[in-house]
């Protein structure tokens, strides 16, 4: 009889990326998918350290899995097998180990090839967890095992892990560990097999994805732009995208693509955080706000359809007001089509998290009122403006709403349209004929 998996997933698209590579090095063990919980003979939960009491809600998850862990014990005589996976595993293992006894495995975000031989360490009479929080990060990709079965029209495939600009804000070289690259073939292979299985659009991922420089095919280094064009090469592959980048990792080769590489779509998330200078200082982000405005001005200039997204924390401390008139000016200057912002919370660990000047939480709420404010009119500009336009859409799936699909358009927008037209995996032209603020509605184009 096969064994349920159930894998609950927080954070970025690098631990939607890590959940399914677990669920392949799962699958020679019988765990097959579940969307059922209370079902499951494993409970992964992959974590993220990035929000706000990241570490509070999980332990109240794991509160709650206790409860379902015991009564299915008493009840059925079955265990469930408790993993805590991801960036809260690694900063918290031994406080999870010891505040959630009925936790079976810890597991940090480069040790998931060993996920499988963690669990054959299980000893249910010892009641204590299983924990690998090493960073063997050079051997993950490799043992990870090779995965055949479809995974959509559009996936994710991450090619640099961890981080070395260590902003004073941020656990992610604490947790992920420091920069690694993927070799170019390893990432072109991997690249094969999900177009085999279905995919047309790849999304490259990483904690700073354009800074990954890794071995080519020719035995040489290559930089990030140069892996794109290896890509954009492969047979079936229509539309690549790359997430998420710094400013400091730009490059010439990384401009050029944009330029000439059809398949690279013109959208692109660049964090910048402040749009102050003084504010960046403090933030270790070591770029100023000009250097930002002229990445912005050259890509417009060899993209000019290119739309932005960015990263905004308001609040950080000893921001003062003039600082955060910085950020809304940059934000008008630049004219985002999305955005995400967060008020600052320190996190233990990082130097921020010492730093003088804490802002009032009431001050930090009002300026991300403010700022989300002009994020969404923009976007909502953004999304009118394509209003009569023709543009190819990426068939992904049925849609919510009876009678319709949902696509992807070359922004990152969400298209809606009647469910009679393309196939999943089809690029199809569309009529924009419906904007709202999320979304775009859309017709097949006569």
């Amino acid at each position: 009889m096969q064994k349920k998996l159930h894998i609950k997933t927080y954070g970025c698209q690098m631990n939607v990326y890590d959940s399914a590579r677990m669920a392949d090095s799962l699958a020679p063990l019988g765990y097959g998918a579940t969307p059922q919980l209370d079902d499951a003979d494993m409970v992964v939960i992959n974590t993220c350290h990035i929000r706000e009491k990241a570490a509070e809600k999980v332990f109240s998850e794991l509160g709650r899995l206790r409860k379902i862990k015991n009564a299915r014990m008493e009840e059925h005589g079955r265990d469930m097998v408790i993993v805590v996976a991801g960036c809260v595993a690694q900063a918290e293992g031994e406080e999870i180990a010891r505040r959630a006894p009925w936790v079976d495995v810890i597991v940090g975000p480069q040790a998931y090839q060993n996920l499988p031989a963690l669990i054959g360490k299980i000893d249910p009479s010892s009641r204590q967890a299983v924990v690998d929080t090493e960073f063997p990060v050079a051997d993950k990709f490799d043992l990870l095992p090779t995965n055949e079965s479809p995974r959509g029209a559009a996936a994710f495939l991450s090619v640099q892990e961890g981080c070395d600009k260590f902003c004073s804000f941020c656990v992610v070289p604490y947790t992920r560990g420091a920069e690694f690259s993927r070799p170019a073939d390893s990432i072109i292979a991997e690249a094969r097999r999900l177009i085999k299985g279905g995919a047309v659009e790849l999304t490259l991922l990483g904690q700073n994805v354009n800074a990954w420089h890794g071995e080519g095919l020719d035995g040489r280094v290559w930089d990030f732009g140069r892996l794109l064009f290896a890509l954009a090469e492969l047979s079936g592959l229509k539309r690549l995208r790359y997430t998420t980048s710094h400013p400091l990792d730009m490059h010439e080769a990384l401009y050029q693509a944009h330029a000439e590489i059809p398949q690279l779509m013109p959208y692109l998330h660049l964090p910048v955080q402040s749009g102050s200078d003084r504010i960046l200082k403090a933030m270790n982000r070591r770029h100023s706000r000009d250097d930002y405005l002229r990445i912005i001005d050259r890509l417009r200039d060899v993209r000019p359809d290119l739309a932005l997204s960015g990263d905004f924390i308001v609040g950080f401390p000893n921001e003062s007001d003039g600082d955060f008139a910085d950020t809304l000016n940059l934000i008008a200057r630049v004219d985002y089509a999305s955005a995400y912002s967060f008020k600052y919370s320190p996190r233990p660990g990082t130097p921020a998290a010492n730093h003088d000047g804490q802002i009032d939480e009431a001050v930090k709420s009002a300026r991300l009122t403010s700022l989300q404010q002009l994020i969404s009119a923009q976007q909502q500009k953004f999304n009118h403006s394509k209003l009569g336009a023709v543009m190819d859409v990426l068939v992904e799936r049925p849609a919510s709403k009876a009678g319709q699909k949902a696509g992807r358009s070359p922004w990152m927008q969400a298209v809606h349209f009647h469910a009679a037209s393309g196939e999943i995996g089809d690029i199809i032209p569309l009529k924009i004929v419906g904007a709202h603020q999320n979304s775009l509605a859309g017709c097949v184009a006569s």
